[in-house]
């Protein structure tokens, strides 16, 4: 796991890499790694979880034609290594991302098809016309932000939006429409950042840069996995090959189904097993943490109670915001911090959570409220996405001045065409439609990166067993 960051066909200064990299140190604590030429660069902050001693990255072929860095993690690199060794490829170390190269060398483009894991990588391919390329995972677990001036085609990309803005290309103008786009689903969906020269790269994207076509981004469409017949053998076999670390593991249980079963599963190899839950002194409706604690003593793990005074959550919030780099209204965002504060103080470097279920599985009110309207024969859309706000929207319509709303019709709207498509008109089952949203739109973009941000903000890596895709299927 680490933070990347880097430009391409632009002139940068070794201060404004170095500030790059100081905005993101946190998430990478362990070494920081830099290549450039004449016109382009790529950069690592590493938190050491495979082979500590090994894995410097950027990693590069012998001839230093292709080089890469990756934020994220490699589940089957032993399986690719064994595959590349038969191939005549040779390895000095057993880091996840060392296979990256040769992989890409063989592969090409479609080296991400043969990747199980959570990531974000840029290649350099410095052969023939050189050429940047940036991917992403499934679900958009490990984000990248980037800047592309199309005039002067320069790029330039971050793991965190500070990161970015350290470029001094990359302008810190606000998105005049964020607003909107906060009140209306809590965080900007799509593309769009709160800040109108940085965008951040969907899910499963595939993104080129080179000199004479400028920046293409597609959205990669791998043959797909289903989940299998018992989903409770797929989700133990997964969170076992997830505790797979050459650094300490630890589980969150919330007291919630989804991460007591993660933290039961990982106790069955990890009899040692540390758990954590976060609660809030005094009394409060909905605490869950007697839950968590029964889910601990039947696992036999090790259980901690971190406890926040509410009258300390104010003092969190700058630092909460600085690292999320742009507003997102989840309501444990600040204890989220607190809580992976908690675990990395405890000295885990590696945290296992039950992310992505409520959103695979329909967890969450909101969308059996809506399945049931539309089985009543009700429209069940609008309703839906008020749920999803910070403000319903003709409240918010009743806000704005003349100007401001102007403003806002002449944007693109707070949730982007294509995800409205999959509301109002894509084929199935108000849940099937419901579900595509979630995973697609909402989770990678409220959810998965708050959680990214909010725990790599103290160098802790979170993994997520539901957000695999053998578990919640395609």
């Amino acid at each position: 796991m680490c933070r990347i960051y880097g430009h391409f066909n632009a002139v940068v200064t070794p201060g404004e890499l170095q500030l790059a990299a100081a905005a993101q140190r946190h998430g990478g604590p362990d070494a920081n790694g830099v290549r450039q030429g004449r016109d382009w660069s790529l950069g690592s902050n590493r938190l050491a979880i495979m082979d500590p001693g090994g894995g410097d990255q950027p990693y590069e072929l012998l001839d230093g034609s292709v080089v890469v860095v990756l934020n994220g993690e490699i589940y089957n690199h032993d399986e690719l290594r064994a595959g590349l060794r038969r191939r005549g490829y040779h390895f000095a170390d057993r880091c996840d991302g060392s296979i990256l190269p040769a992989l890409y060398q063989v592969y090409g483009e479609s080296f991400v098809d043969h990747l199980d894991g959570m990531y974000a990588i840029a290649v350099m391919d410095l052969r023939a016309r050189p050429r940047l390329l940036l991917a992403t995972d499934h679900l958009g677990m490990k984000p990248v932000y980037y800047h592309w001036n199309p005039r002067r085609k320069e790029l330039y990309f971050s793991s965190e939006i500070p990161s970015l803005l350290a470029f001094q290309a990359v302008s810190d103008r606000r998105w005049a429409p964020g607003l909107e786009a906060y009140l209306a689903t809590r965080t900007p969906f799509g593309q769009q950042t709160m800040f109108t020269d940085v965008k951040v790269l969907p899910p499963a994207a595939i993104a080129t840069c080179d000199q004479d076509r400028g920046l293409r981004v597609r959205i990669n469409d791998p043959a797909q996995s289903a989940a299998g017949p018992d989903l409770r053998a797929t989700l133990r076999r997964e969170v076992h090959n997830l505790l797979v670390a050459d650094t300490p593991v630890a589980t969150i249980t919330s007291g919630g189904l989804d991460s007591s079963l993660v933290t039961a599963f990982a106790a069955e190899t990890r009899p040692d097993l540390h758990t954590f839950n976060i609660g809030y002194r005094g009394s409060w409706p909905d605490d869950e943490r007697h839950y968590a604690r029964q889910v601990a003593r039947r696992a036999g793990v090790r259980y901690h109670q971190v406890e926040i005074d509410p009258a300390a959550l104010p003092d969190l919030i700058q630092d909460a915001v600085r690292h999320l780099g742009q507003p997102n209204a989840d309501p444990i965002t600040v204890s989220t911090y607190a809580l992976f504060a908690a675990v990395r103080a405890a000295g885990f470097k590696v945290a296992l959570t039950g992310d992505g279920a409520d959103e695979a599985f329909g967890g969450y009110a909101r969308m059996r409220a809506a399945a049931g309207a539309a089985a009543a024969g009700q429209p069940w859309q609008r309703g839906y996405l008020d749920e999803l706000s910070a403000i319903p929207a003709r409240l918010r319509e009743s806000l704005y001045t003349g100007e401001y709303a102007a403003e806002v019709a002449a944007a693109p709207p707070p949730v982007p065409a294509e995800a409205m498509d999959v509301l109002y008109g894509c084929n199935g089952t108000v849940l099937d439609k419901i579900t595509r949203f979630e995973l697609d739109y909402r989770l990678p973009a409220y959810h998965l990166r708050r959680v990214d941000h909010l725990s790599m903000a103290h160098a802790v890596e979170v993994r997520l067993p539901f957000c695999q895709r053998q578990v919640y299927g395609d």
